[in-house]
């Protein structure tokens, strides 16, 4: 049997990762963390950046978006569109348009949430994420392991382990918004059963800008005499009506604008499934054999009422893939050999409805199929001796698209249009070969710090979209792999037993960015900065109090000549826009009772440019959240939360296009009550 390493080291990551830490104790759990080999292991040792939101912290947040939840990890931001729609960022810029998708990986149980070359923006609305066992994140690129899309990092919803459980809860909130959650478990010696199931319906803030959504997450872990099998089956469905931009500097605090939608006939319906099986047995003493079939469908149909024309898209995609992989320890080394491949069918339409311009015809702008074929070989190598731990790793990862045009070839208007929007191009095959690395090494000081020193480098396939969906006469999409080079030192550690921190310094620099042009033609070949210091504290008053807050300090630029579109001169230099400089968090927390906390939450997010001029801005907010959870007796549990404790304006996002500033605006304060009953205690 393969084990973790432990160390005086885990306690500090443990009170990092946990705000509800262990008050009346000195006897501290080991953190272990998954999604950085695939495997269980401490994560004190770990050369690199990660954080992660456990099942309490979950539960204590309720999160209505995945924005909540992800304001405890440093570096990230989950920009908030309407209803469930986010645009992520993890050591990042909020990016948008070509070039933005792919850049992170999504996934479930370390399963890709959409396939590689079909990502979704939004995609994080598939996952279980409200009754999930744990959110891990790995910041920088992680495609060692995961390979194409890990570029940025990594978000990984675990789904949570069988326990003998039988609970059902409700919740209310403003605006007609309603949650009914149940969990089902049991375990035993040989099966343990887990069925997570929720359902929201939410009337909306603006107007006509409601949706409702149902999840489910059904898992199976059996023990045997040789295998061990865990199943997981995810399923999502969500109906959404779409609320616009409001447009107008500063409209996100004129009360005649707030809810109003200027896109009331606007929607988005999303379904999908992902399950997997994970079989593991031990090969003699040292090594352990791990396999994973899985399977993947999902379709979606919106309007896209962001452009003016307003067409509808429908897309969607089969997957059928498989991870392998062997663990062995031999001594003080411990390698890691792997297979991972996908094979995927995927789809997208796009029609409008009515005439808008001889530009913009209506009618099918693009009807198209691509078979998409992936197959990677990874290996990554340790070596612990003492006090320091050293790690390298290497992937090798082809992908290729078979793309079918299913209408006409070349330009969608007929040939009267002077500049039409839409180019159709010609059946074509496409290859990628992508050779990933990355080394690190971990030492300890003393008994209670580590430092690390990390470089990594990652790269990101060109999407399908980005190769197929052409514009203003583009014929052929040349594009190549998206690079980023990763370096960053780290510090953690605990004082005192009451302060702990963890520090880590980054600089990436990112080549052939895919972009486009002021002529609407996606090309390759920017070049962009990141570098900055990302911070987690947590310090335990007494044996009732503590305080603990995460934040970033960086700056994202532009570092190449380019022609964008949006930009009207030379931008090099200029910040990225949606790239604050400095955001963070900070919670109060006190627990009054063994079975009851309150915490009073900081949100901050500094200024940020709203295009690559760098003439517009958001001025940036502060909210205040207040979260209060008890329980009353061995059934019953209540939940209140106050969010936007001070009802301050606020944009949840804000972008300058189309000549003019356009927000989503943030919520007044609301109040959420939650109430539980767990049978059989």
């Amino acid at each position: 049997m393969l084990h973790s390493k432990s160390s005086a080291l885990v306690a500090a990551c443990w009170l990092l990762a946990n705000p509800l830490m262990l008050a009346a104790t000195e006897t501290y759990q080991e953190e272990i963390l998954v999604s950085a080999s695939r495997l269980p292991e401490n994560a004190a040792t770990l050369p690199l950046s990660w954080a992660r939101v456990n099942k309490d912290e979950l539960a204590l947040t309720g999160h209505v978006h995945i924005t909540e939840a992800m304001q405890r990890v440093a570096g990230a931001w989950i920009s908030r569109g309407n209803g469930q729609e986010s645009l992520p960022s993890l050591r990042s810029p909020v990016l948008t348009g070509a070039g933005s998708c792919g850049a992170f990986f999504m996934a479930a149980d370390g399963i890709s949430l959409r396939a590689p070359g079909f990502c979704n923006i939004n995609q994080l609305f598939d996952a279980n994420t409200e009754q999930a066992g744990a959110i891990e994140v790995i910041k920088g690129p992680a495609t060692s392991l995961y390979g194409s899309n890990a570029l940025h990092g990594v978000i990984n919803i675990l789904s949570a382990a069988p326990a003998t459980e039988n609970d059902l809860s409700v919740e209310a909130g403003p605006y007609d918004y309603y949650r009914a959650k149940y969990a089902y478990g049991s375990s035993g010696d040989t099966h343990g059963l887990s069925l997570r199931a929720n359902a929201t319906t939410n009337g909306g803030y603006k107007d006509d800008s409601g949706y409702d959504q149902q999840k489910l997450t059904f898992r199976h872990d059996f023990t045997g005499t040789e295998w061990d099998i865990s199943s997981v089956l995810n399923y999502s469905n969500l109906n959404q009506e779409t609320a616009g931009f409001i447009k107008g500097y500063k409209a996100y605090a004129d009360e005649d604008l707030k809810r109003q939608n200027p896109n009331p006939e606007a929607y988005r319906d999303a379904w999908s499934v992902l399950a997997h099986s994970r079989a593991s047995r031990e090969l003699g003493d040292n090594h352990q054999l791990i396999l994973t079939p899985y399977l993947r469908a999902n379709d979606m149909e919106f309007l896209m009422h962001f452009l003016p024309w307003q067409p509808v898209e429908e897309n969607g995609h089969r997957s059928l893939g498989f991870q392998g992989a062997i663990y062995s320890e031999l001594g003080q080394w411990r390698w890691i050999n792997g297979l991972d491949a996908d094979y995927t069918d995927g789809w997208l339409k796009e029609v409008q409805a009515d005439g808008f311009s001889p530009n913009q015809p209506a009618g099918v702008h693009y009807d198209y199929q691509v078979d998409a074929t992936m197959a990677a070989a990874f290996s990554q190598l340790e070596w612990a001796l003492n006090k320091l731990e050293l790690s390298a790793g290497l992937r090798y990862e082809y992908s290729r698209y078979d793309y079918d045009n299913k209408t006409g070839d070349g330009p969608a208007c007929a040939p009267e249009a002077t500049a039409c929007r839409f180019y159709r191009p010609a059946d074509r095959k496409d290859n990628f070969n992508n050779w990933y690395l990355n080394a690190g090494g971990s030492y300890t000081l003393g008994e209670n710090h580590q430092t690390y020193l990390r470089y990594a480098n990652g790269f990101r396939a060109p999407q399908a979209t980005e190769l197929y969906r052409l514009q203003a006469g583009q014929q052929v999409a040349d594009l190549d792999s998206e690079e980023l080079d990763n370096l960053e030192v780290g510090l953690r550690g605990v004082l005192s037993d009451k302060l702990n921190y963890d520090l880590s310094l980054f600089y990436m620099t990112k080549d052939d960015v895919i972009f486009q042009d002021a002529n609407r033609q996606n090309i390759s070949g920017a070049s962009t900065k990141h570098q900055g210091l990302e911070f987690n504290l947590g310090y335990r008053l007494n044996d009732n109090w503590y305080v603990n807050g995460v934040g970033s300090v960086a700056r994202h630029r532009y570092d190449s000549r380019i022609n964008l579109l949006g930009s009207s001169g030379d931008i090099k230099g200029n910040d990225i826009d949606t790239a604050p400089r400095h955001f963070g968090s900070a919670r109060l927390g006190w627990e009054f009772n063994p079975q009851s906390v309150a915490e009073l939450e900081w949100v901050y997010m500094g200024s940020y440019y709203l295009e690559p001029d760098n003439k517009h801005s958001y001025d940036g907010h502060t909210l205040m959240n207040l979260r209060v959870s008890s329980q009353f007796s061995s059934h019953w549990r209540g939940t209140l939360r106050l969010t936007n404790l001070l009802d301050e304006d606020y944009a949840e996002r804000a972008d300058f296009g189309f000549g003019d500033y356009r927000y989503f605006v943030g919520q007044p304060l609301g109040a959420y009550v939650e109430v539980g009953y767990s049978f059989g205690r």
